[in-house]
């Protein structure tokens, strides 16, 4: 007799086998990855990226990478799959596995494009990527401003009601507004911001070690010296110690005085030993080159150096609501700048193009000229002795002060 083709003598033998079998592969598949699903279809448009799964994914998470453009796709508990057909920005799909249990999608790019939000649908089983072409300098932010997560929570079909009790803590006070020097309250008053402080060094040099807080504060209070000397003007620094300020309390000190002209020193650095020369940047929606790109994304993360969040501050600059008022600043921010490039040329190293445009967090004050001064490059010994050294600040500050004059005469004029 053949039972499913089994002879009963040996119908034992085979149970024992088929049993040995179905706990081998019960062990197997225990140790495989737990899969939520495989994409089953990439769609591929110009203005968006659309992922369907078999299975509903609680995470993914997508950032930039520059030369070449890319932006890469990392999902949770996926295992790649379907193909996908380029389209509008994207010139290929490539898909690999992340880890043990996850799936990396890269999308390469024919030209600048971000991810500017991301959604699943109620299921979990349909990922959503809204693309927009950007600008090279807009790109260049993005890629070193990290990842951008998007969460699925399924959604009970009868949620129960909770009350959720917390602790809210007091509002932040302001910080006490700083000395005004010069008592003739008609005259204008210009407030000075040494760059960095406390537990924020900003630059260092590779050289002597020089720190930029340091720098920053001795040649603020250089320029304050020399603008009170003339008696045309009053004038504020936001610090006159090695104290940190986060930069919306910077130029909030700036505008609480009701400042007309705010500068804010600094001191550059470069991978380049050989970059010299002092800049002057002001505020504009889209950076005015690569260069200027680097350092908004480097001044702008300042206020998370010591590992807190110490303000809202946001990681697009340039998505600001800049109305008329803010565009008549940013034209009379850029007429001090050709000034300030204009008298320091005969007294200190400046570079070739030396007004300059950046989303700098520090520039954003929308009714109240503003100026961030890079005084020279740390990274260069000799733009760093002279920083340091008390001839090239009174320069400096010279430079500042006849910058200073003929903008405000100019307005007099005017009026």
């Amino acid at each position: 007799m053949k039972v499913l083709g089994w002879t009963a003598a040996y119908r034992g033998r085979h149970s024992y086998r088929v049993s040995l079998f179905v706990a081998l592969l019960a062990c197997w598949l225990g140790g495989m990855p737990a899969w939520a699903g495989d994409v089953r279809d990439i769609e591929v448009r110009r203005d968006r990226i659309v992922i369907t799964f078999d299975g509903a994914v609680a995470n993914a998470s997508t950032f930039v990478l520059d030369t070449p453009r890319r932006i890469a796709l990392d999902l949770a508990d996926t295992r790649a799959g379907a193909p996908a057909t380029p389209n509008g920005p994207v010139s290929a799909v490539r898909q690999g596995r992340l880890g043990d249990d996850g799936a990396r999608i890269v999308f390469d790019l024919t030209r600048p494009a971000i991810v500017t939000e991301g959604r699943f649908d109620d299921s979990g089983r349909k990922l959503t990527l809204e693309l927009t072409t950007v600008s090279d300098d807009r790109f260049a932010r993005e890629a070193v401003a990290g990842r951008k997560n998007f969460g699925f929570s399924r959604r009970p079909e009868r949620p129960d009601v909770h009350k959720v009790s917390m602790r809210v803590p007091a509002a932040r006070k302001a910080p006490p507004l700083p000395r005004v020097y010069g008592d003739d309250d008609s005259r204008p008053l210009v407030v000075i911001d040494a760059g960095h402080g406390g537990h924020d060094p900003g630059a260092l040099s590779p050289e002597t070690g020089l720190r930029e807080k340091d720098l920053t504060l001795k040649t603020a209070l250089a320029i304050k010296d020399r603008l009170l000397e003339s008696g045309r003007v009053r004038v504020a620094l936001t610090r006159e110690s090695d104290k940190f300020l986060i930069l919306q309390e910077r130029y909030g000190i700036a505008r609480r005085l009701g400042a007309h002209l705010f500068i804010s020193v600094h001191c550059d650095s470069a991978g380049n030993p050989l970059a010299t020369g002092a800049t002057a940047y002001t505020l504009s929606e889209v950076a005015s080159d690569k260069e200027a790109a680097r350092l908004a994304a480097r001044e702008n993360r300042a206020d998370i150096l010591a590992g807190i969040d110490l303000g809202d501050t946001s990681g697009d600059i340039s998505s600001l609501l800049i109305d008329l008022a803010q565009r008549e600043t940013m034209n009379r921010s850029a007429n001090f700048a050709r000034l300030l490039g204009r008298e320091a040329q005969p007294l200190i190293p400046v570079k070739p193009v030396f007004h300059r445009m950046a989303s700098l967090m520090v520039l954003k004050a929308p009714d109240m000229p503003s100026v961030l001064f890079e005084t020279g490059y740390l990274s260069n010994k000799g733009d760093a002795d002279f920083i340091n050294s008390r001839e090239g600040r009174e320069k400096i500050a010279e430079s500042v002060k006849r910058a200073t004059e003929i903008f405000f005469a100019r307005r007099m004029a005017a009026r």
